[in-house]
């Protein structure tokens, strides 16, 4: 419906047949616009995500530091962390112990945007060598600072939003009782000798 409307209204507003064209180019860019969305539970569950990271990072370093296996560490953070992180580690945990190459396992998940950052830490920990658990920690506190920097980004779009309607309710009584009686006032002048 939405995108008929903006169809409608190039026709109506362009008019004959370069506004045919005009409503069907709008009618096809919003309908692509309204496909490219994400929806709403997927947004969340990616966010659910990036905010469990640093938890699920910071678990598996602690495990790691006690003297757990890579496998064994990824359990004990599905089993604290749950959710739609806690499903993919165990995925990737389940992988691990069937044998799958541990740099094989973790780039799964890096088609989501989340946990690329894990995935691309521990494929590189795992073909390196490197310790995990300090590769693990700087990705925890990158994970903290993104999510700063996001939240921070967040709360000036607020900002900005709550002044847009004070904006547009102010703007109109600026212009009726400010500019319209200068003007009128001027004009008077002007064509009255």
């Amino acid at each position: 419906m939405f995108c008929g409307l903006i169809g409608l209204t190039a026709f109506l507003v362009v008019g004959a047949v370069p506004g045919a064209v005009a409503g069907a180019v709008g009618f096809v860019g919003a309908l692509r616009v309204v496909r490219m969305r994400e929806p709403p539970h997927l947004r969340r569950e990616r966010d659910r995500v990036a905010a469990d990271l640093p938890l699920a990072a910071d678990l598996m370093v602690a495990c790691l530091r006690a003297g757990q296996p890579i496998t064994g560490a990824v359990d004990v953070t599905v089993g604290a962390i749950g959710g739609p992180l806690g499903d993919r580690l165990a995925w990737v945990s389940g992988q691990l112990r069937l044998g799958a190459a541990p740099e094989d396992a973790w780039q799964a998940l890096a088609v989501e945007r989340p946990l690329a950052p894990l995935a691309r830490t521990m494929s590189r920990a795992a073909l390196s060598g490197a310790p995990v658990a300090d590769v693990l920690t700087r990705l925890s506190d990158d994970s903290r600072q993104a999510a700063r920097a996001a939240s921070s980004a967040a709360a000036r779009r607020v900002g900005v939003q709550v002044v847009a309607p004070l904006g547009l309710c102010f703007l109109p009584a600026f212009v009726c009782l400010g500019i319209i009686p200068v003007v009128a006032s001027l004009a008077g002048d002007v064509l009255l000798p």
